[in-house]
């Protein structure tokens, strides 16, 4: 009965669901990510966003080699039950690894790409590997 929270969402067959990373204070979109069901249950455990890496095909905890954790305010279900928003405190108040604010930094104007956001962190001071 305690876990029916985690049923109540619409798991789709490959069992990711989208999450979509907003700022608590500013609320500038940080970031899209993607959690299945341990993923959802790791980040309400432990305050902290946890996703599921499709690229390193495993639970990622953001922040964990940058050290720029996404702390939990709030998680909310759309109305499909298929989408999460999770609202959070962005430690080092960078959410890209490309060192920006928000992974959201290329905005579309007289048909060509164009950066719109700086670059907070230099890369070299994120990833020391």
């Amino acid at each position: 009965m305690m876990n029916n929270w985690i049923n109540a969402v619409n798991w789709p067959k490959g069992g990711l669901v989208p999450v979509v990373t907003q700022d608590y204070s500013s609320n500038v979109i940080l970031m899209v990510a993607w959690m299945n069901r341990k993923a959802l249950i790791a980040t309400v455990t432990s305050g902290e966003a946890v996703y599921w890496s499709r690229s390193r095909k495993r639970l990622w905890r953001k922040g964990e080699e940058s050290g720029h954790i996404q702390k939990i305010k709030s998680i909310h279900l759309d109305c499909d039950e298929d989408c999460l928003l999770l609202t959070v405190e962005q430690i080092g108040g960078v959410a890209c690894h490309t060192g920006r604010q928000s992974c959201f930094f290329n905005k579309l104007e007289n048909d060509r790409w164009l950066v719109i956001a700086p670059v907070i962190k230099d890369l070299t001071e994120i990833y020391k590997k």
